[in-house]
C-alpha cells in the first residue's frame, strides 16, 4: 500500500509539474505576442520607417552656406512644369514655365535654428495655443519649427541674409522639370515623408527632424518638400493667378493679407501633399503644421563644396 501511495503521489506530481510547464510556455507566448502588438502600435519619435532605393548623387548642383551657417542648394536656370490638371482650380493651367537660377535651403528650419534668431532679435518664441495631445512632444529642439507667423518668418529669412522663396521656386525646388507628384516621383512609397501618406507608417507620430528622409529628396537633393511641416512662400494667394502669371520668374500678385503655404505637412493626406497644391492662409496665421525655409538669388553667397 505504501509503494501505491508514492506512486500515486509521483504521477500526481509529474502531471502537475506539466501542467504547471504548459501553463508558463503559454503564459510566456501570451507575453510575447502582447509585446509584438504593443511594439506594432507604437510609433518611435526618434527613427524613421526604413526605405528601400538606390543612394542617389546630387554632387553635381552646388551648394552655399547662408548667414545662419545652413547649407543652400542651387537650383538651376532653367523650364519647368507649374500647376496640375488634376488638382484644385487654383492649380490650373498647368503651363511651363522659366525661372532664373536661385539657391533654396536644404532643410526646413528646426526650432534650435529659430530659437536662436528669437534670442539674437530679442523675439518670443512662438507659442502652441491648442493641441490636442501633449505640447512637449512637439517642442524638441531638432524638430522642424512651426508655428510662426508669415512675417516672422519673413523676418528670419532677412536676418540671414536671404528671402522665402516665391511660390514658383518652391515648386521647381520640389518637382524639377517635370510633373512629379511628389519630391521622388508619382507614387506614394512609405518612407519617403513624414505625413500621412495612405495609411503608411513613416516613423514620427507629429513633427520629425529636417532631413530624415534620406529617400524622399527632390529631383536637386532638397529634403522635406513633401510632408513635415508645410511652408510659407513669398508669394500673395490670388486663385486666378495661374491665369495671367508671366513666363519668367512669376513673384505673384501684389501683397495681400492670404499669403501661399506649401508642401503638405506631417497630418496631410495623400492628395494634399501633391507638389502642385496649393494652400491660403492668413499672414498672421500661426500653426502647428506649418513651418518655412529661405531662399536667395544666385551669386548672393560664396561657393561650398557639392552637396551630399
Amino acid at each position: 500500500m505504501e509503494n501505491r501511495g508514492v506512486l500515486i503521489g509521483s504521477i500526481v506530481f509529474v502531471f502537475g509539474a506539466f501542467v504547471l510547464m504548459i501553463s508558463l510556455l503559454m503564459y510566456e507566448s501570451y507575453k510575447a505576442k502582447q509585446m509584438k502588438v504593443l511594439a506594432a502600435s507604437i510609433k518611435t519619435e526618434a527613427h524613421p520607417a526604413a526605405a528601400s532605393a538606390p543612394a542617389l548623387d546630387y554632387s553635381m548642383y552646388k551648394t552655399k552656406i547662408g548667414d545662419d551657417g545652413r547649407e543652400m542648394v542651387q537650383i538651376p536656370d532653367g523650364p519647368f512644369i507649374m500647376g496640375s490638371t488634376d488638382g484644385g482650380p487654383d492649380e490650373m493651367p498647368e503651363r511651363q514655365r522659366f525661372l532664373k537660377a536661385f539657391y533654396l535651403d536644404k532643410r526646413e528650419v528646426s526650432q534650435e535654428e529659430y530659437a536662436r534668431f528669437a534670442k539674437m532679435t530679442k523675439r518670443q518664441l512662438p507659442k502652441i495655443e491648442v493641441f490636442e495631445d501633449d505640447q512637449s512632444k512637439l517642442l524638441k529642439p531638432e524638430f522642424a519649427a512651426m508655428s510662426m507667423s508669415w512675417d516672422e518668418a519673413a523676418a528670419y529669412c532677412k536676418w540671414a541674409g536671404k528671402r522665402l522663396p516665391t511660390e514658383a521656386e518652391w515648386e521647381k525646388a520640389g518637382r524639377g522639370e517635370g510633373k512629379r507628384k511628389y519630391a521622388w516621383g508619382d507614387t506614394v512609397k512609405n518612407g519617403r515623408a513624414n505625413a500621412n501618406l495612405d495609411g503608411s507608417e513613416d516613423g514620427y507620430r507629429y513633427l520629425a527632424p529636417p532631413g530624415s528622409f534620406e529617400f524622399g529628396r527632390s529631383p536637386y537633393g532638397i529634403y522635406d518638400m513633401t510632408g513635415n511641416v508645410a511652408e510659407w512662400v513669398e508669394d500673395s494667394y490670388d486663385e486666378h493667378y495661374y491665369e495671367k502669371a508671366p513666363y519668367r520668374d512669376p513673384k505673384g500678385p501684389d501683397r495681400a493679407d492670404l499669403k501661399v503655404v506649401r508642401g503638405g505637412s506631417w497630418r496631410e493626406t495623400e492628395h494634399n501633399a501633391r507638389l502642385s497644391k496649393r494652400f491660403a492662409a492668413k499672414a498672421w496665421r500661426t500653426d502647428i503644421t506649418i513651418g518655412f525655409r529661405c531662399a536667395s538669388d544666385d551669386g548672393e553667397m560664396s561657393d561650398s563644396p557639392g552637396a551630399s
